[in-house]
């Protein structure tokens, strides 16, 4: 009795497996062809943590395609992939008419009072913040092609937090419309902003945590995935090529690092900043501690003063006059190769801390800000900067 089977797992080396996103998933091959089966068929040999397994048998009888393992010789016809389904839109008018009433927008509110009138009303016209009929808060998703996947409506509360009184918590445009036969294809929230290439991007969770990163951190392209589990493959590959950084949630760390895995199989570079896990206190874990929450501690002018000192003159100084950009600041470097940067330059009341000197220059990283007095600089090595670039 021959026992070969016509679907084997293949001995020539390992994907990033769908459960775990580790790359130790063995793929079954067509013994007939020597090709994969389908990306998504094989086993993790992970056993003993992971133990995902997906076998052709499985793979056959959900798309309903007999399956038999006969001999490697019967001719066999690889199926035809599923059709990928097709993006319902929102309306361009229905999108247009929530771009007002503003004055009833109680996140939009919030804005004004912790950013200031100006960038508040920056931050509503790149995103395109939406105001719904009760007062909540629309945020549209807009894919790169500029079509309107759906939007997300939220209530506030005065002091920024989502309403836990209203249910549901979150409504959707589409539902709330009773569209008939809406096809929901999600995207990133800011995903129309990715036309600027040049900028690195950074993924958080919620819609507000990312338009208020946006005012304080300007350098990056902000994305909300819209949640945990809303970090996915197929929301991730209009990133292709680009450079990612991800600002989990405060307890989401460990979950968005093994994402990461996957996700480095599309992006450029991707990395996970700990900052929230590592700043947030005991009580504000369990509060659901986020970048928004950090950043509400400072005020946006304390991110911001480098790119002031950054802009150029619009006259030529005098001759001996040193211009603003050439002009050299303090840092101080620890052993450890941690930054210190007294902020404001002139009569400083806090130290900027980068974690390296290469994190400055790139701005790859969220800065700490720490008291003055908290730290001891004595036998630190200092260094001057223009507060542009630092070299040692």
């Amino acid at each position: 009795m021959n026992t070969d089977f016509r679907y084997k797992l293949t001995k020539r080396g390992k994907a990033v497996c769908p459960e775990c996103g580790r790359k130790t998933f063995v793929l079954y091959i067509d013994s007939a062809t020597g090709e994969p089966l389908h990306s998504t068929v094989g086993k993790c040999d992970r056993s003993d943590n992971c133990g995902h397994h997906y076998s052709p048998k499985q793979y056959f009888q959900d798309n309903h395609i007999p399956f038999d393992t006969v001999r490697n010789s019967t001719p066999y016809r690889k199926p035809n992939p599923k059709p990928q389904p097709v993006p319902s839109y929102i309306d361009a008018d229905i999108f247009k008419k929530s771009l007002q009433g503003y004055e009833n927008n109680t996140l939009v509110q919030y804005l004004y009072g912790i950013v200031g009138d100006e960038a508040t009303r920056q931050t509503v016209e790149r995103y395109y913040i939406g105001t719904a009929k009760n007062g909540g808060t629309i945020f549209w998703q807009i894919d790169g092609c500029g079509k309107i996947r759906t939007g997300k409506a939220i209530q506030y509360a005065e002091d920024g937090h989502r309403r836990k009184d209203v249910m549901p918590p979150v409504s959707w445009v589409h539902t709330i419309l009773k569209l008939p036969d809406f096809s929901l294809m999600q995207c990133f929230f800011g995903e129309h902003l990715l036309r600027d290439a040049t900028k690195m991007v950074a993924i958080v969770e919620s819609e507000k945590t990312a338009i208020i990163a946006s005012v304080y951190l300007p350098q990056f392209i902000w994305l909300a995935c819209g949640g945990s589990e809303g970090l996915n493959i197929d929301k991730c590959r209009c990133l292709k090529g680009r450079d990612v950084v991800l600002y989990p949630d405060c307890g989401m760390f460990d979950k968005w690092n093994n994402k990461a895995e996957v996700l480095r199989t599309i992006c450029k570079s991707v990395s996970v900043s700990n900052l929230i896990e590592t700043a947030a206190s005991e009580a504000e874990r369990k509060a659901g501690f986020d970048l928004s929450d950090y950043l509400a501690r400072f005020s946006p002018s304390e991110f911001s003063e480098p790119q002031a000192h950054e802009k150029q003159p619009q006259e030529q100084p005098p001759s001996d006059t040193q211009p603003e950009q050439d002009k050299k600041y303090p840092a101080y470097v620890s052993d450890a190769g941690i930054v210190y940067i007294p902020t404001p330059p002139d009569g400083c009341t806090t130290y900027t801390v980068y974690s390296s000197v290469e994190a400055y220059n790139k701005r790859s990283e969220l800065p700490r800000f720490v008291p003055f007095q908290s730290v001891d600089i004595a036998g630190m090595k200092q260094v001057f900067i223009n507060l542009n670039t630092l070299t040692i």
